[in-house]
C-alpha cells in the first residue's frame, strides 16, 4: 500500500504543477484582458515564434539579433507590462485572506456624494471625487490641502464651485470623512483612450491603474458623470445609475461592469 501511494506520488507532483501553472497564466490573462498588454503580449509571442522559425531553417543572422532580443527578455517583459504587473500585485495583496475585511462604505455617504455629483452635474461645474479604498494615497496627498473633516454636502460641493481655489484637483473622501482636496493625480497615457477625454477623466483613469480606488467624474463642458474603477469607464450615469454603481462598486473587490461609450 505504502509503495503503491509513494509511486504514485510523482504524477502528483506533476498534476499539481500543471494546475498552479495554468492557474496562474489563467490569472495574468484577466489581467490584461481587454487592454493594451494583450496586445503587445501576441507581438511578443510573435517575436518568439519567429526565432524558433529562423533556428529551424537555420537563419543565422535573424537568430543571433532574436536571441539576444530575448536574452533580456524578463527585463524587456518588466519594462513594458510595468502597470500591469503593479495592478496585479496589488490585487494579489488586497485578496481577502491578506487583508481582512474591507472598509464599510455607508449607505449615507453614498447617498451624499450621488447629490452633490447630481447638483454639479446640473451646474456644469466640473468635480474629480476619489473614494479610497485598501490601497492608501498618502503619496497624492503631499502637496494637496488636508482637511479631514466629516463628509458633508454643502462642504463638498463649495470645494468644486469656480469661485473656489481647490476647484482644479481631486478630493479624496475615507469613509465617511474627507481627508483632503485640491490632489493632483497621474494621467494615464494609454493610448487606446478616446481622444476626446479631458484631463479629469484621464486623471481618473491614471489613478484607477495604480489602485483600487473608485473615482468619479463631472464633466465640465457637458455635465456628464461617470466613474472609473481599475483602468476602465463606465459613463453618462444619471443619479439612479450612479448609486447603484458606487454601491456595487465599493462593495466589491473587482469590476464587472464594460466601458460604456458616450
Amino acid at each position: 500500500m505504502a509503495e503503491g501511494l509513494k509511486s504514485l506520488l510523482p504524477y502528483v507532483r506533476t498534476v499539481a504543477d500543471v494546475l498552479i501553472v495554468s492557474y496562474l497564466v489563467y490569472r495574468v490573462l484577466l489581467v490584461i484582458k481587454g487592454t493594451r498588454a494583450a496586445a503587445m503580449l501576441l507581438g511578443l509571442l510573435a517575436i518568439v515564434s519567429l526565432y524558433f522559425l529562423a533556428s529551424w531553417v537555420n537563419l543565422t543572422t535573424l537568430s543571433w539579433i532574436l536571441e539576444n532580443v530575448l536574452s533580456s527578455f524578463i527585463l524587456v517583459i518588466v519594462v513594458i507590462f510595468q502597470d500591469e504587473i503593479r495592478r496585479g500585485l496589488t490585487k494579489v495583496g488586497l485578496q481577502p485572506l491578506l487583508t481582512g475585511q474591507s472598509k464599510p462604505f455607508y449607505d449615507k455617504s453614498i447617498e451624499d456624494i450621488t447629490l452633490v455629483c447630481v447638483h454639479l452635474s446640473e451646474k456644469k461645474f466640473g468635480a474629480l471625487i476619489v473614494l479610497q479604498r485598501e490601497v492608501g494615497l498618502d503619496e497624492f496627498l503631499e502637496d494637496a490641502v488636508i482637511l479631514d473633516a466629516e463628509l458633508n454636502r454643502k462642504l463638498l460641493y463649495g470645494i468644486f464651485l469656480k469661485e473656489s481655489p481647490l476647484h482644479d484637483g481631486a478630493v479624496v473622501i475615507d469613509g465617511g470623512r474627507i481627508k483632503a482636496a485640491g490632489c493632483v493625480l497621474p494621467l494615464s497615457f494609454n493610448p487606446d483612450l478616446d481622444p476626446n477625454l479631458g484631463t479629469r477623466h484621464r486623471a481618473a483613469l491614471g489613478l484607477s491603474e495604480r489602485c483600487d480606488a473608485v473615482i468619479i467624474i463631472v464633466s465640465e463642458e457637458n455635465g456628464t458623470i461617470s466613474v472609473a474603477r481599475d483602468g476602465r469607464l463606465i459613463r453618462n450615469l444619471d443619479a439612479s445609475t450612479l448609486r447603484d454603481s458606487l454601491h456595487r462598486l465599493l462593495s466589491t473587490s473587482s469590476v464587472t461592469e464594460h466601458e460604456i461609450g458616450e
